[in-house]
């Protein structure tokens, strides 16, 4: 797409009718074997329960490709989910001063591939291990298990975004390093089986969501920073 349009593709296309992220391909072979194994041993109950198994992993490791607003001022959403916090807030665990906090609740149904909210490089990579409430709860925000990215943008504005586990959630898969430039809609990790994701942004930002609406990785907007 020429640079005039609403939208561009980011990342390079998948190029087939139904991507997979290549972290699920482990569980997809491991539940097909299963599969195949009961099939061979006559266990018709057990082929049809480890089937289903079997579809269901391959949609939650749906890749789907993202067309991605040019909007220059625009923070995307970095999951798929439904808005379950839009508010201003005192300070954060990787945000010391005031700021503006949206998350998105994924649930199991959700695409899980996370994409960069906005354009930037990496300044830090912190790591947290936790619990694993439930990821709609308030506590998940400071007591689970999570990873949290902080990007500097083009004029020194500080953006964080972060990978928390959930109840079912036992991996956090993040692909980027401090020092890495990344762009708006860059793929850069995952979750898997259910989770959040909590953006903070400058107090000054004006949000575009509100709680309860459903956005979409890379293509939905949360808000736009005053840069």
């Amino acid at each position: 797409m020429n640079k005039d349009s609403s939208f561009s593709w980011i990342d390079k296309q998948n190029g087939t009718a139904f991507p997979i992220a290549k972290a699920g391909y482990p569980f997809i072979f491991f539940a097909g074997f299963s599969t195949l194994v009961f099939a061979l041993l006559h266990l018709t109950f057990l082929t049809l329960i480890a089937f289903i198994i079997t579809c269901f992993i391959c949609y939650f490791f749906r890749d789907p490709d993202r067309l991605i607003p040019n909007d220059k001022n625009s923070v995307v959403s970095p999951a798929d989910g439904k808005i379950i916090i839009v508010q201003q807030i005192p300070k954060s665990l990787y945000y010391d001063t005031p700021c503006l906090k949206i998350s998105i609740f994924m649930s199991v149904f959700n695409v899980h591939v996370n994409r960069i909210p906005y354009d930037g490089v990496v300044t830090k990579i912190i790591y947290n291990p936790g619990k694993f409430f439930s990821a709609n709860l308030d506590k998940a925000s400071k007591d689970n298990e999570q990873n949290a990215v902080v990007l500097e943008t083009k004029s020194k504005q500080q953006i964080c975004f972060v990978q928390v586990a959930g109840l079912i959630a036992r991996r956090i898969i993040c692909n980027i390093q401090k020092g890495d430039e990344v762009q708006k809609g860059e793929r850069f990790g995952m979750i898997c089986f259910g989770s959040r994701l909590d953006v903070y942004l400058p107090p000054d930002s004006t949000p575009k969501v509100s709680v309860g609406d459903n956005v979409y990785s890379g293509t939905s907007i949360l808000a736009e920073l005053k840069e």
